[in-house]
């Protein structure tokens, strides 16, 4: 009977262990993951600088690079010098035609002098033709005139694009960088040869990381967005530490089990991708690993 007894004992030990240990099972793995933006340059052209170094936390929007400038800023001093020469042009023509215009004023006195005139039979009808004729000579020459000042006009307009299309070019040789964040990469050194399209450096804001796991079917329904959940990351060998996360993205359709990923059932073939973002304090990593409870767990 002790015997008997011993071998219950020990049976109901290794069941509670079993129960205690499965209590423990959290109900998703994964990695955490960061938004990772690559900054890559806009314009051909030696790089004059690039203040940063990885591990760096720029501002967003702060200047930290710039690729020279020179030879569009030549090209626009060239252009600015062409608009001068073109405006030029244009106060030349509307020079010329404040000439006609007062030669009108002229006529149109004469004219007025020799209506008079023919009134009093003192001019004779001719003088009043030819005076209209001459008339009707400057308005023609001020219409001429007039068309070209219109094709002036256009070329300032061209001219002017063509600055602007430059000041845009050297706008983008000026690296801005877009978001407030940590430096995970620098690709380049000052002094290299940038091309367009070629990656700067890569930065990613790690205040907020997303850790994304991947649950069953029979899991999806207990799980909702914006939901506060339990993540777990290790303490040490045998602790964990708990944080707290709120569930950011549920995926609308299922996949095949990731070979990487870790699931609560072995044989599950199917599952659903879910994001939970979690507030970093500086401990948590890209790519660390990670567990979560859907439901608070028994101690």
């Amino acid at each position: 009977m002790s015997k008997l007894y011993k071998i219950l004992v020990i049976i109901t030990l290794i069941w509670l262990s079993s129960c205690k240990n499965n209590n423990n099972l959290s109900d998703a793995y994964g990695n955490f993951e960061a938004v990772q933006v690559t900054i890559s340059a806009e314009s051909a052209g030696r790089i004059l600088y690039l203040n940063l170094d990885e591990g760096s936390q720029p501002d967003s929007g702060s200047i930290v690079a710039l690729i020279d400038t020179t030879d569009l800023y030549l090209k626009k001093l060239q252009l600015q010098a062409q608009l001068n020469a073109v405006s030029v042009k244009k106060s030349s023509v509307i020079a010329q035609v404040d000439v006609q215009q007062q030669q009108k004023a002229n006529l149109l006195v004469e004219k007025n002098r020799i209506t008079k005139l023919v009134t009093d039979k003192a001019a004779t009808p001719k003088q009043l033709d030819d005076v209209n004729g001459a008339i009707d000579l400057v308005d023609k020459q001020v219409a001429s005139i007039s068309t070209q000042n219109t094709g002036i006009a256009e070329e300032l307009e061209v001219i002017e694009r063509q600055i602007a299309q430059v000041n845009e070019s050297i706008h983008k040789c000026y690296i801005r960088n877009p978001v407030k964040g940590t430096v995970l990469n620098k690709y380049a050194e000052a002094g290299e040869i940038s091309v367009p399209g070629r990656a700067l450096y890569k930065i990613a804001d790690l205040s907020v990381l997303e850790l994304k796991v991947y649950v069953s079917g029979i899991q999806l329904p207990g799980v909702k967005q914006g939901q506060q959940v339990e993540v777990l990351i290790d303490a040490d060998k045998k602790t964990n530490r708990k944080l707290s996360g709120i569930v950011s993205w549920i995926s609308p359709k299922a996949e095949f089990t990731p070979k990487i990923i870790q699931t609560k059932e072995e044989r599950i073939n199917l599952v659903y991708a879910v994001k939970i973002r979690v507030q970093n304090d500086g401990s948590l990593k890209i790519a660390m690993p990670a567990e979560v409870n859907f439901t608070a767990k028994r101690e």
